[in-house]
């Protein structure tokens, strides 16, 4: 498929991010307007209450450092999916926090485990991987500026204290997630990105040997000039002249047909 056909900008680009990121901050300020401590609906792991911190753990938040540093995160990283990846984007979205969230719920310590970190883990490993897989320069380039801008993720998914930090972090919903995006970017399929071929010696069917500018290379690399105009010799097609035949043809005239004056 074409890029030029497969990645275009419209509106769902940004809607949708816009739509998430509206959401958790409308959920994160009913929560601490009216003290309704949502976070109780959160992922508790192993047991039956829990589950429903399956889908509502990544719309609750605990403070707001905590919303503020996924809040920028989320917003850059779903609208990337949604323009690269526009054919698997909502999947990616609704089975990753499903996956990711029941993951959390399975290796998860025994406390509640909120925020929509493990959907960020999700996105970055899901577009690092994938990009690597399709071997297609643009995605390759996506992948790497992945990397560059969220590199530093990586460290927050073990569990040592010395390395996370904080204990309060969730390394279990970081390695989920992080697992979630490795199995999504090998089992969802995409397009077969093709480079649009601008040169005769990217078509698949070319001959160096046929090439009017490789033949002016010897077999060693060097350049060789072409030949001088004098010493090229020009064939002149002998031109044969034949005269012109005229054919006449006579008609007999009969006296009964009129003459047209």
């Amino acid at each position: 498929m074409n890029d030029h056909n497969h990645f275009k900008f419209s509106p769902s680009t940004w809607i949708i991010p816009t739509f998430m990121l509206l959401s958790i901050w409308f959920v994160f300020y009913i929560d601490h307007s009216f003290h309704l401590h949502l976070n109780e609906h959160g992922i508790l792991p192993r047991t039956f209450s829990g589950l429903q911190g399956v889908v509502f753990s990544p719309f609750l938040h605990g403070d707001l450092n905590h919303i503020a540093s996924n809040s920028l995160p989320l917003f850059i990283l779903s609208t990337a999916l949604i323009y690269f990846y526009r054919e698997v984007s909502l999947k990616v979205l609704a089975y990753g926090i499903l996956l990711s969230g029941f993951l959390t719920w399975v290796i998860g310590r025994d406390s509640y485990h909120i925020g929509a970190s493990s959907l960020i883990y999700v996105l970055v490993s899901f577009i690092f991987f994938k990009g690597l897989r399709t071997q297609y320069y643009r995605l390759m380039a996506l992948s790497f500026a992945v990397v560059l801008l969220y590199g530093g993720m990586i460290w927050y998914v073990f569990p040592q204290p010395e390395i996370v930090g904080e204990s309060s972090i969730s390394w279990e919903g970081h390695l989920a997630g992080l697992l979630t995006g490795f199995v999504f970017a090998i089992r969802f399929k995409t397009p077969d990105y093709i480079k649009d071929i601008q040169y005769d010696w990217e078509k698949p069917d070319f001959n160096p040997q046929e090439d009017a500018f490789m033949k002016r290379f010897d077999e060693n690399g060097n350049f060789v000039n072409p030949p001088k105009l004098e010493e090229l010799e020009v064939e002149q097609e002998e031109i044969v002249s034949q005269p012109i035949q005229y054919v006449y043809v006579f008609k007999e005239h009969k006296d009964d047909e009129p003459v047209s004056e």
